[in-house]
């Protein structure tokens, strides 16, 4: 499914936090999406699932205006925070829940759970506590696994790899890939870990106060070195007294 912007602002108090006059995120795309603090990673993904509304300029899913239409949203899997959650679920009624929201029956939900066992670690299934007892952690895990269980034609993850140990980041990457690959998903992951983003993306977009400023493609990892020489230049170091 293509996801086409077009002239999209968004603008609070006065300040233009996002401007992006066109872009289109082609279908089965693995895109990374970079960039410092209040570039305005999280608000390009809240536009595109309309969460917020836009200031001007329009998001289109599949050639439909998704603040017009909604069918986009069967097809959509997301986490992008905590408030997507229930915090007085279990994981189990979480799960169920987003199983009948998709039409997914019981057998199937077991089945499309499996692969993330691995994942789970032997701490979300069968606990017994909601998930507003769970560890950042554990609820980051929830809430991707949420997102990915749908197995949508769309996929949008912000800031995946928060508050996981290194095991677990592993495993994520590997399962944002293996789906985009063998589903022909198209993903939008956001990340400050270029390592993950770098290592799986077949093109990475780079946001600066609101603008799309690098357009990469990273096939073959292309676009590492891009990235990282971009950060360092932004933030160069300076030789500690008595090192000059």
């Amino acid at each position: 499914m293509d996801i086409k912007i077009t002239n999209l602002k968004k603008v609070y108090d006065w300040v233009t936090v996002l401007d992006i006059p066109e872009l289109t995120l082609a279908s089965g795309e693995l895109i990374g999406l970079v960039g410092n603090n209040g570039a305005g990673k999280t608000t390009l993904m809240r536009l595109i699932l309309d969460v917020i509304g836009a200031s001007s300029g329009y998001v289109e899913s599949d050639g439909r205006r998704v603040d017009q239409d909604e069918l986009w949203k069967t097809y959509t899997g997301s986490f992008i925070d905590g408030n997507f959650l229930i915090d007085f679920f279990t994981p189990e009624e979480y799960f169920s829940f987003i199983g009948r929201i998709y039409g997914i029956d019981k057998d199937t939900l077991e089945q499309r759970l499996k692969p993330f066992e691995p994942l789970m670690h032997g701490e979300i299934m069968g606990t017994s506590k909601f998930l507003k007892d769970f560890s950042q952690g554990n609820r980051q895990k929830v809430g991707i696994i949420g997102a990915m269980m749908i197995q949508p034609k769309v996929l949008i993850l912000d800031e995946p790899f928060n508050y996981l140990d290194p095991s677990s980041q592993i495993i994520v990457s590997r399962l944002i890939e293996q789906q985009n690959r063998e589903l022909g998903s198209t993903v939008l992951i956001s990340s400050h870990n270029l390592s993950f983003v770098t290592d799986i993306s077949s093109r990475i977009l780079l946001l600066e106060k609101g603008v799309v400023v690098k357009d990469l493609d990273n096939r073959e990892g292309m676009a590492e070195g891009i990235l990282k020489a971009y950060f360092q230049n932004q933030n160069p170091i300076t030789p500690l007294e008595g090192q000059l």
